[in-house]
């Protein structure tokens, strides 16, 4: 079509699915068909009233546009509250529930049907959106924030399929309760989550778990540092043949299949980073470049690697395809592509063959014993496996009811397969996740649960890693000291290219009083994740200081609020150094900013959630807070 034949406007675009379609129609078709039938009657006579207007609707999707933000938003919550009425009269297995994304942004109207990013946007957010849930973009946020008597719950900047730049994501809060609530606000949310950290650390006097349960399991917070440019410094390469696994990208048609995708690029991950000859980058960092364009050579400088391996997923029904290609990112030379067409129980099979060949291509030799710990994963029953995957999707959502879904799939993989211990670990961490999100009835129990699940796990498998770290973590908050230590260098030695095996054992030396050794293993998890966590820095930071290294100490902090200027450790942390170095009108100010982001800050909260075993050590840092004016 030519420029004549159309013509760009902007509309609020509400697209709508069914949640599970597939399985609704493969158990009845004919009730399926007319349940949708009824109840597309019911949205389209919503939106008409609403002012707005059925755009397509083929199979369980429809797509409408509105002149009005206002009036695409209450026609979707009204829809929903209708079917969520008509829903109630269905037994449980024939419930139909739309999952519904609106987005206001430039269309192409071409006659009666329209294009362009405005349309892709809203798609990717409904398939964000739960179950009889809405969400929204930032654009149409900020439209309706004040205007409705709705809450809103802020997921941040989330990177959809072939959008190029992050879209803000809010989900609607449609309970009369919320009404004028913005929940987590991203400017906001360091001081809600550090409010909740430190309640949990007053009641277990474990303010050092809640901290690495928070770095171990929330992946996506808080946001990384920016990705650098073609003019970034290139990282020396290591000795050891190095090696960046990008996100493969989901070729399915069905934006919900993402789960499988990434979960088929972290077992790559995992089963190379247990090879010790080899140098493989965190999946923190390489999934930083997922649904972005980027270029080889530019991923090799910013992480430090020779190789990057890409890759795409294809899932159709009981069939997949994965294509691999590995590149020499010093060349762009390509060194294999291969094409794996395979039903999807092969899936373990594909996993462990894209792994070998790595590894052969690599010329690296497996020692004995190796072999059985890279390409074990603890379960060849598929749909435990599955389960887990959209366990680890549903927690990457990082809200209470992502956390009750994880765990309602966490436990369905365990009942499908008694024995997977990753399953009882991913099960144990949602325990924790319920002290930082409040959601506790009883913190000392949900502790418990967590400890038993985590050594119910390395009964089953202890060649688990990640398990060690955990339980390491867990007697450092007895002040167990030598314990810990132990458990933390079983788990470096098991997954010597675990960024957070290395980051987790420098922050047990720190309280044990081994500081300097601290230093060496945060400069190494920070270059196996190069582009890190914020506890990294803050840790390492820590240490510095503790050494009395103020200058590089400082450096650190000031990274941390470049990319989070609410963070309120690296506020702390710099109040304490100023303090040190006799700054006081520069500690003061830090200490300002401490009570601004927490107004309830006391230095008695913290001083039960600083774990030193050496009492002098938690005097120096408590003293130095006291100079710059904190109480």
């Amino acid at each position: 079509m030519t420029t004549q034949d159309f013509k760009r406007k902007l509309a609020a675009i509400l697209s709508a699915d069914v949640k599970g379609y597939s399985r609704l129609m493969g158990d009845d078709e004919a009730s399926t068909v007319r349940t949708l039938t009824a109840y597309r009657e019911i949205m389209d006579a919503l939106i008409r009233q609403y002012r707005g207007r059925v755009v397509d609707s083929p199979g369980d999707n429809l797509l409408a546009e509105f002149s009005s933000v206002v009036d695409a938003v209450q026609c979707a919550v009204e829809i929903q509250e209708e079917l969520k009425a008509r829903n109630a009269e269905l037994p449980e297995k024939r419930k139909m529930e739309f999952r519904i994304g609106i987005n206001l942004g430039d269309v192409v109207e071409d006659g009666d049907r329209i294009y362009g990013d405005g349309v892709n946007v809203a798609a990717r957010l409904e398939s964000l959106a739960e179950e009889g849930g809405v969400c929204i973009s930032g654009t149409a946020f900020d439209q309706v924030e004040n205007k409705l008597s709705l809450g809103y719950e802020s997921w941040g900047e989330q990177a959809v399929k072939n959008i190029e730049k992050p879209v803000r994501v809010y989900r609607v809060l449609m309970d009369p309760e919320n009404a004028g609530k913005v929940i987590g606000e991203r400017r906001a949310s360091s001081r809600r989550w550090h409010r909740v950290a430190l309640a949990v650390m007053a009641v277990l006097a474990a303010g050092a778990l809640a901290l690495a349960i928070r770095s171990f399991y929330l992946r996506s917070a808080p946001p990384p540092e920016e990705v650098g440019t073609e003019e970034t410094p290139a990282l020396e390469l290591p000795d050891e043949p190095s090696i960046a696994v990008l996100p493969f990208v989901n070729m399915t048609e069905d934006p919900k299949q993402e789960y499988f995708s990434d979960g088929v690029t972290e077992e790559i991950i995992t089963g190379l980073s247990k090879v010790p000859k080899l140098f493989v980058i965190a999946r923190n960092s390489t999934f930083t470049y997922k649904g972005k364009p980027v270029k080889v050579r530019q991923v090799g400088r910013e992480l430090g690697v020779r190789y990057v391996l890409e890759g795409s997923v294809r899932k159709a029904g009981e069939q997949v395809r994965i294509s691999t290609q590995l590149i020499d990112a010093t060349t762009g030379h390509h060194l294999w592509a291969e094409r794996y067409d395979r039903n999807l129980k092969d899936i373990f099979a594909i996993q462990d063959e894209i792994t070998k060949n790595i590894i052969t291509a690599l010329q690296v030799e497996l020692r004995e014993g190796e072999e059985a710990r890279v390409y074990g994963r603890g379960t060849d029953n598929l749909d435990a496996y599955l389960k887990l995957l959209q366990g680890r999707e549903h927690s990457n959502r990082f809200n209470r009811e992502g956390n009750i879904l994880a765990r309602q799939m966490y436990e369905e993989a365990v009942d499908l397969d008694p024995k997977y211990a990753v399953a009882y670990l991913r099960l144990s961490a949602t325990h924790l996740m319920d002290l930082i999100y409040g959601s506790s009835k009883s913190p000392q129990w949900s502790l418990e649960q967590a400890e038993e699940l985590t050594k119910k796990a390395l009964a089953l498998d202890d060649s688990l890693a990640e398990a060690y770290s955990f339980l390491g973590r867990i007697y450092l908050v007895k002040r167990h000291y030598e314990e810990a230590i132990s458990e933390g260098e079983k788990a470096v030695e098991l997954d010597p290219n675990s960024a957070f095996a290395h980051a987790a054992l420098a922050f047990t030396l720190h309280f044990a009083g081994r500081i300097e050794e601290s230093i060496g293993l945060y400069k190494k998890a920070i270059r196996l994740n190069p582009i890190p966590r914020s506890w990294y820095l803050t840790g390492l930071a820590s240490s510095y200081r503790m050494m009395g290294r103020y200058g590089e100490a400082i450096a650190l902090y000031k990274k941390v609020l470049h990319s989070n200027p609410d963070h309120l450790l690296a506020h702390m942390g710099l109040a304490s150094v100023y303090s040190l170095l006799g700054r006081e009108e520069e500690a003061r100010a830090e200490a300002e900013e401490v009570l601004r982001i927490d107004p309830k800050f006391s230095l008695d909260r913290l001083s039960s959630s600083l774990l030193y075993k050496n009492r002098a050590d938690t005097e120096l840092v408590l003293d130095s807070l006291r100079k710059a004016g904190l109480k």
